[in-house]
C-alpha cells in the first residue's frame, strides 16, 4: 500500500441528480493535492466532464488507478466494486442521499474525509464476493460475480418453485418457496435481511441461506461456512430466474443448477479513521431509537 495515492478514478451514478457539481468539486480538490484524476467513461459522458479530465473504461481504471472514489448509493458501488476487485483497487464510497451500508462518507463531508485518506491515513477492510453460474445439461451457460447475493426466484405468474439444495455432494433440503437467497455478509443487510435473514458481520467467512416466503415454516435461514459450493437445482415451477446482484438470467428450466462458491477476489474498502460497522448499523437500522 502506498503512503499516498497518486491516480484516482472517479465514478458516479450517471442518472444521479446534481452529480456533476459533486464530481467537479472532488476532481478539483484532488488535482490541487497533486493527484491525477480519471473519470469512468459512462460517468464522463453523462455529466459532460469528458473534456476536462482523462476518461477510461472500467478495465483501464483498474489497471492504471490506485484508488477509486464512488459517488452515489450502494447500487453504484456494487457495480464498480465487482469489476475493480480483480485489480485490487481500493474504493471509497461517497453517499449522496441516505446513509448507505457501503457508501459511508456523506457528500457534505467529502473533502474533510478525503484529505487524510489520500495521504494514506484510513481504515481498510476487505469484503468477500460470490462467484455464481448456471449449468444446463452438463454445460455452463452463464456466470457472474456478486457482492451481495445470488437469488433464485419464481416467475411473475407462478405460485412458487421447488428447489433441491446441496452443499458440496451433501443433500441439504428440498425447498418449496417463492425463492432462495444466498447472501454474502455484505448482502446480509440487503434482500436477505428483508426476507428475515440474520445480519453477518463482514469479517465472518460465511454465507446466509434464506428461503423467500417458504411453503414450510420449518425452512429457516441458516448461516454456512463459505468453503464449499452451494448447488440449487430447479425441480418444479415455471419461469424461474436467477439474479446475481440483480443481473438476471430468466427462464431457468427444470434440471438447471445454480452454483455458488466463494470468489477468489475480495473488495477493498477504505474508510475515514474512526469508522465503525456497528455505528453504520445503528444509523441505518435506527437502533438508537428509544435511547434517552
Amino acid at each position: 500500500m502506498p503512503t499516498r495515492f497518486r491516480h484516482a478514478a472517479l465514478v458516479g451514478k450517471p442518472q444521479g441528480q446534481g452529480i456533476r457539481p459533486v464530481l467537479e468539486e472532488i476532481a478539483q480538490y484532488l488535482v490541487r493535492q497533486g493527484v491525477e484524476v480519471s473519470l469512468e467513461a459512462d460517468t464522463a459522458q453523462a455529466t459532460g466532464l469528458a473534456g476536462e479530465y482523462g476518461v477510461m473504461s472500467r478495465a483501464e481504471l483498474g489497471k492504471h488507478c490506485d484508488i477509486a472514489l464512488v459517488v452515489g448509493g450502494d447500487g453504484t458501488m456494487l457495480g464498480i466494486a465487482r469489476e475493480l476487485a480483480r485489480y485490487h483497487v481500493p474504493l471509497v464510497g461517497i453517499n449522496q442521499g441516505r446513509l448507505g451500508f457501503i457508501t459511508d462518507v456523506p457528500v457534505g463531508q467529502v473533502l474533510e474525509a478525503l484529505a487524510p485518506i489520500i495521504a494514506g491515513d484510513f481504515e481498510e477492510e476487505h469484503r468477500a464476493m460470490l462467484d455464481g453460474c448456471v449449468w444446463r445439461d452438463g454445460a455452463q451457460i452463464f456466470e457472474s460475480v456478486s457482492m451481495n447475493d445470488v437469488v433464485v426466484s419464481r416467475g411473475a405468474t407462478a405460485s412458487m418453485v421447488e428447489l433441491s439444495v446441496h452443499i458440496g455432494e451433501e443433500f441439504i433440503a428440498n425447498i418449496r418457496a417463492d425463492g432462495l437467497i444466498v447472501a454474502s455478509p455484505t448482502g446480509s443487510t440487503a434482500y436477505a435481511l428483508s426476507a428475515g435473514g440474520p445480519i453477518l458481520h463482514p469479517g465472518l467467512a460465511g454465507w446466509v441461506l434464506v428461503p423467500i416466503a417458504s411453503h414450510t415454516l420449518s425452512n429457516r435461514p441458516i448461516v454456512l461456512p463459505d468453503g464449499g459450493e452451494i448447488r440449487i437445482e430447479i425441480v418444479a415451477g415455471r419461469d424461474a430466474s436467477a439474479n446475481f446482484d440483480m443481473q438476471g438470467l430468466a427462464s431457468l428450466l427444470h434440471g438447471d443448477q445454480v452454483r455458488v462458491r466463494r470468489s477468489a477476489h475480495k473488495v477493498r474498502f477504505l474508510h475515514p479513521r474512526g469508522w465503525s460497522y456497528y455505528a453504520t448499523l445503528r444509523r441505518k437500522l435506527r437502533w438508537y431509537e428509544g435511547v434517552v
